[in-house]
C-alpha cells in the first residue's frame, strides 16, 4: 500500500533480516523493526510490533527460514508458534515453512529456494486477499455506509488486507463509500491502524467509541470483520468487542459478515468452545500511551479475542467465495479436495 509516495508491504525479507512496520508507532510515526534473529521474531509477535493473523503468519515464515540459516531452527518453531495462541494462521505458516524444509533440505540451492518459498508464502497471502477483495466487493453498492472493527487491512496481511480489500477495490472502481471505524479497545487498532489505511486510500471514514456502535447500526448497511481463527462449525474468534456487533446486528436486522482466508480455519476444531482465548497483560487495560488511566489499587481483565458463534454471521467470505457458515463443507472440499 501507498504510504507517502512509497509503496509498502507490512513485512518482508531482505538479506537475511526481517523488516516489519511497526504498528505499536502509528499512527504518529512510520518505522521499521528489523528483526536479525528468531527472538527478534518472537518479540516482535509477542509484543505486537506485527499483528493481524495474515501477518504473523507471513512473518512467522520468515522466521523458521531465518532460524534455518542461522541454525536455530527448533528452539525457534516452538517459540514462534507459541508466541500468541489465538490465531491459527501463525501455526500454518510455521507449519508450511517446516514441512518444505523437511522434504527439502539437502538439495542443491537450499538456503536460497528456502528464501524463495517464504517469499511466495508472504505472496500467496496477498493474492488471497485480492480474491477476497473481489468477491467482498460485490457485497458494496455505491454509497454503502459499513462498519468494522480492529484491523484487518494490509497491515494485519502483508498487503490489500481481508476486510479492506473489497473497501479499497471499491473505492478504486469510483464507488463512494463511508466506514465507521470502530475504536476498539484496549490497543485502539480501529483508531490508530484502520482509520489511518482509510486516511491513506483517500475513503471516507469517522471512528467512533466501541460503544457507540449500537447506536449508528441504524444507518449501517452492513457490517464486515476478520477472523484469526474458524472452527469446524462456523464460530469465529476474532478482536475482543466483536461478538457485541454480531449480537446487535441480528437484533437490527444488518448483515454481519467475516473476511478470511482458508489459513485462519482450523478443521481440527469442531466449535468456537475450543478454541484457546489469548489474556494479555492487565497493563493494555489500565494505560493509554503510558499514562495509566484508573486508579492505582484498580485491576483489570484483558482477553484479546472473543467467539462469535455461527448463528450470527450472515456469510464468511474467503478466496473461494462467500459462504455461509452451514457451507463451509464446501471450501473444505474446495481447498482440500
Amino acid at each position: 500500500m501507498l504510504v507517502g509516495k512509497k509503496w509498502y508491504r507490512s513485512v518482508w525479507f531482505s538479506k537475511g533480516k526481517i523488516y516489519l512496520i511497526d504498528q505499536r508507532k502509528l499512527p504518529f510515526k512510520f518505522e521499521i523493526f528489523v528483526a536479525k534473529n528468531y527472538k527478534d521474531v518472537v518479540y516482535a509477535i509477542k509484543e505486537m510490533v506485527v499483528r493481524g493473523a495474515s501477518a504473523i503468519s507471513a512473518t512467522a515464515a520468515y522466521g523458521i527460514a531465518q532460524a534455518e540459516i542461522q541454525g536455530n531452527l527448533n528452539k525457534a518453531a516452538k517459540l514462534i508458534k507459541n508466541a500468541r495462541p489465538t490465531a491459527r494462521d501463525l501455526g500454518y505458516g510455521v507449519e508450511y515453512m517446516l514441512s518444505f524444509i523437511k522434504n527439502k533440505k539437502g538439495e542443491k540451492d537450499f538456503k536460497e529456494e528456502l528464501i524463495k518459498e517464504a517469499n511466495k508464502y508472504a505472496d500467496s497471502i496477498v493474492e488471497k486477499c485480492k480474491k477476497i477483495g473481489e468477491y467482498g466487493k460485490k457485497l458494496i453498492k455505491n454509497n454503502a455506509k459499513i462498519m468494522t472493527h480492529c484491523n484487518a487491512g494490509w497491515l494485519a496481511s502483508v498487503d490489500w488486507g481481508t476486510v479492506t480489500s473489497s473497501i479499497y477495490m471499491s473505492k478504486r472502481e469510483g464507488k463512494k463509500i463511508f466506514v465507521y471505524v470502530s475504536e476498539t479497545r484496549p490497543r485502539l487498532q480501529g483508531a490508530m491502524l484502520t482509520a489511518w489505511e482509510l486516511a491513506n486510500e483517500k475513503i471516507e471514514h469517522k471512528i467512533i467509541c466501541d460503544s457507540a456502535s449500537a447506536f449508528f447500526m441504524k444507518d449501517v448497511d452492513f457490517i464486515i470483520v476478520g477472523a484469526d481463527r474458524v472452527a469446524r462449525n462456523g464460530d469465529v474468534a476474532n478482536k475482543i468487542g466483536t461478538l457485541e456487533k454480531a449480537i446487535i446486528a441480528k437484533e437490527y436486522g444488518i448483515p454481519f459478515y467475516v473476511a478470511t482466508s482458508l489459513n485462519s480455519f482450523d478443521y481440527n476444531c469442531k466449535t468456537g468452545k475450543e478454541i484457546p482465548i489469548e489474556f494479555r497483560k492487565e497493563d493494555e487495560v489500565l494505560f493509554v500511551r503510558g499514562k495509566r488511566i484508573a486508579d492505582k489499587r484498580c485491576k483489570a481483565l484483558n482477553p484479546a479475542f472473543d467467539i462469535t458463534p455461527a448463528k450470527y454471521i450472515k456469510g464468511i467470505i474467503t478466496e473461494y467465495g462467500i459462504f455461509k457458515p452451514t457451507e463451509l463443507k464446501d471450501v473444505w472440499k474446495m481447498h482440500y479436495g
